[in-house]
């Protein structure tokens, strides 16, 4: 069976984010708009500038994630919800440490004209 286009577009959304993220994440901002919203443990930031600006002044500057699971969603408006699970090892912890575990949630929607 053929994949559904939102499986196929939240999958290359997610592979694009986290690849992002681990190496440049000052190169996110694209992937935001104006309107957009952030939740980073507890608070919420809005805005394409505001979010990256948040992003790139994490306390740690070098991460790995590794996915473990997507699962997506088609919504209204021809949008898709994704909502990610997988391990992240932050520099500076102990090559035994066991990574951290984390989920993130993007609700991706078609730009107008675009």
């Amino acid at each position: 069976m053929a994949e559904a286009p939102f499986e196929s577009v939240g999958k290359a959304f997610v592979n694009h984010y986290y690849a992002t993220f681990d190496s440049n994440r000052a190169n996110l901002a694209n992937l935001y708009q104006d309107q957009s919203m952030f939740t980073w443990e507890g608070e919420k930031i809005m805005g394409a500038a505001n979010i990256v600006t948040k992003l790139t002044t994490l306390p740690f500057q070098q991460c790995a994630h590794q996915v473990t699971s997507i699962d997506c969603q088609p919504t209204s408006g021809e949008g898709v919800l994704v909502f990610v699970c997988g391990n992240l090892k932050v520099e500076g912890e102990s090559a035994d440490r066991p990574p951290l575990k984390y989920s993130q949630s993007f609700v991706l929607m078609p730009l107008p004209g675009g």
